[in-house]
């Protein structure tokens, strides 16, 4: 199973950014992409400085289909996803791939559009 998730794809757009692989496809106004996160792949050390914020400020919207992420919020909440299981991850966080495979998410989004047309969360709320 895990071939096919990481096999080379048709897309609209191939890129390499900080060590993530990202294939993009464009169907109207949302990008379906595949990103596949490598073992050891950790935001702050791969694309902080890429990137130039200490968080990542995008959202997160998708089903990840291999591996494991943990996301820590800006107000110190983690969150766990553990493949097979969809996903939604506000702005303001940092992540990290556990373990020693790939993770490989298929994401939904609208380019800087996506908080407002995807409904999503500007800010993470920890819910104690």
């Amino acid at each position: 199973m895990s071939d096919a998730l990481l096999a080379t794809i048709e897309a609209d757009e191939h890129r390499e950014v900080g060590g993530v692989q990202i294939d993009i496809a464009r169907t109207g106004n949302v990008r379906v992409k595949r990103m596949i996160y490598p073992p050891g792949f950790n935001w702050s050390t791969h694309l902080s400085n890429v990137v130039g914020t200490k968080l990542c400020m995008h959202a997160h919207v998708g089903f990840l289909a291999l591996g494991q992420i943990n996301v820590r919020f800006a107000d110190g909440c983690i969150a766990e996803f553990n493949a097979p299981q969809f996903v939604a991850v506000e702005p303001g966080h940092e992540g990290w791939v556990v373990g020693d495979e790939p993770a490989v998410l298929i994401e939904f989004d609208c380019g800087g559009d996506t908080v407002e047309k995807l409904g999503v969360p500007c800010v993470h709320r920890h819910v104690h």
